[in-house]
């Protein structure tokens, strides 16, 4: 097939990166299809409109303004400029090529008129990856009012996109209940499970002992190492974060180490350089090789999502950890199931954001027994290999299209 895919993510502007996205069209492109990609290239990258093909893969960058890690008011001009943008550059880039299906995700929901055009001008099938239940993230996040102007026009947007996707793939169960029990006219049949999977890989440190790479970054090797890796925004409930690591600033046995950036990331670094905690590193920055290797070197990896969701999230962060085999501390919202099926299958222990007694209950479970924390990292990645491996929602996807 011709396979068109239409995304916000800046990560497939290079399918040699690994993450849910380039991991997915990398193993489409493996299998034989055709795989057209049309992402952002954000004003901050300084890039024009261009054009790349390499065999069966054709990655079209598409000049816009920032719509990822922007302020709140660029990202809604942004999200709201970024489909006619897509149009031109699909009409003019992609004129000589006919498409048998078109994916796309969420965020954002705005491609509506876009999809409905492609689909009409090609007769194609269309596919929904829903990783972003908007408006409601934001009103959940106290962003927007519901009685807003701005969540009408956005929530009818959402909804005329879930009435002309032939196929909705959602993240976990619980998002394909709140899909269907939100939406009550969404087709049932048209709602399915496309799990956030990656193309699974033995990852161990070759060159340097776990040591050597603590010591690169004066990290002390005889304790327990909690790693936070990844966004750090309002959605990740970031001063949840920010009382845990309060509670535990004394603490001599753990240390925590926070990498990575975000909206709310200046939280951190003010917090750490006022109360100079000596059991807390916060690296803004780090090439995906060098957290790779320092992930290997850590004992836990640490999942926030903010305490106010009243929709199910699945963070994609939790199956790095999964692969670099480290049990996973859930602090979470009450309607998503990522840290109930991290615990039920036993990789991961949850409790509620907000509830800073039990997530410290847990955390000492973890630190303490070092056998049974070396166990649940072998479960999680044993789970990760069955549930969500790359090959999952490639053929989740084929097999309703190829049964229509």
């Amino acid at each position: 097939m011709n396979i068109l895919f239409l995304s916000i993510s800046t990560a497939i502007s290079d399918l040699n990166n690994r993450g849910i996205y380039p991991d997915l069209l990398r193993y489409m492109a493996n299998q034989g299809h055709e795989v057209f990609i049309v992402c952002p290239f954000e004003r901050r990258t300084k890039k024009s409109t261009t054009l790349k093909e390499y065999e069966n893969v054709h990655i079209l960058g598409v000049k816009t303004l920032n719509i990822t890690k922007s302020n709140f008011i660029e990202k809604g001009i942004a999200t709201i400029l970024i489909e006619n943008q897509f149009k031109w550059a699909i009409n003019k880039y992609y004129k000589k090529y006919t498409f048998d299906l078109i994916l796309y995700t969420t965020p954002p929901i705005t491609f509506n008129n876009l999809i409905d055009y492609l689909k009409k001008k090609f007769k194609a099938k269309t596919y929904l990856m829903l990783k972003d239940i908007f408006p409601q993230n934001a009103v959940d996040l106290g962003l927007m009012s519901k009685d807003s102007l701005t969540y009408k026009y956005f929530n009818l947007k959402e909804k005329q996109l879930y009435q002309i996707s032939d196929f909705i793939g959602c993240m976990s169960q619980a998002n394909i209940d709140y899909v269907i029990q939100k939406n009550e006219d969404v087709n049932l049949n048209k709602v399915g499970l496309c799990p956030n999977a990656i193309e699974i890989i033995e990852r161990f440190n070759q060159n340097s002992s776990r040591i050597e790479i603590l010591k690169k970054y004066n990290i002390p090797s005889d304790k327990t190492i909690f790693l936070y890796g990844g966004n750090l925004g309002i959605a990740q409930g970031i001063d949840f974060l920010i009382e845990v690591l309060d509670n535990s600033i004394e603490r001599e046995d753990i240390f925590f180490l926070i990498v990575g950036s975000g909206n709310q990331s200046k939280k951190i670094e003010n917090w750490v350089n006022l109360k100079k905690p000596q059991n807390i590193l916060y690296i803004p920055m780090l090439s995906r090789v060098e957290f790779d290797q320092l992930e290997l070197a850590c004992d836990v990896g640490m999942i926030f999502l903010d305490k106010r969701f009243t929709i199910p999230n699945f963070p994609s962060r939790m199956l790095a950890y999964m692969e670099a085999k480290l049990p996973i501390l859930i602090a979470a919202d009450n309607v998503s199931d990522a840290g109930i099926i991290a615990q039920e299958n036993d990789f991961g222990k949850f409790s509620l954001a907000g509830n800073v007694e039990d997530f410290l209950v847990n955390l000492n479970f973890l630190h303490n027994d070092i056998e049974k924390r070396k166990q649940m990292g072998e479960n999680g990645y044993q789970f990760l290999k069955q549930n969500y491996s790359v090959e999952i929602p490639y053929r989740n996807i084929m097999s309703v299209i190829n049964n229509v």
